[in-house]
């Protein structure tokens, strides 16, 4: 089973201080619109997301079907088989993808510890 890219979605306080903070880390900006309260961040090993007002808690992001460029890759395991596999496993979903679709889609569930895992499905 493939996840997908990894990313770590922050919920940020100030996005123009975030983003000030991030740049010194050597991140650069890749996506986004900082007006519109989101910016996509890259360093060479590294990939996160800065966003201001969309929720409340910090957010573990995984897109099948995407490189860490957001670029699409040729074979991948769909969104809907993940979930599958993962239900199958025990695991509880908050939000579910509809199984009968196909494209892009999104799921999310939680860790033990009460972690958002955004499964993120863009084609």
């Amino acid at each position: 089973m493939q996840l997908g890219a990894f990313s770590i979605s922050l919920a940020v306080k100030d996005i123009t201080a975030s983003r000030a903070f991030y740049e010194k880390l050597g991140f650069e900006v890749f996506h986004g619109d900082a007006e519109q309260g989101w910016l996509i961040m890259k360093s060479p090993t590294a990939v996160i997301g800065l966003f201001q007002g969309m929720f409340e808690n910090n957010i573990l992001t995984f897109n099948p079907g995407w490189d860490s460029d957001a670029q699409p890759i040729g074979d991948f395991t769909d969104i809907r088989d993940i979930q599958k596999k993962l239900k199958g496993a025990g695991l509880r979903f908050e939000q579910e993808v509809d199984e009968a679709g196909s494209g892009p889609g999104s799921c999310t569930l939680m860790d033990p510890d009460g972690n958002a895992i955004l499964l993120d499905q863009h084609v």
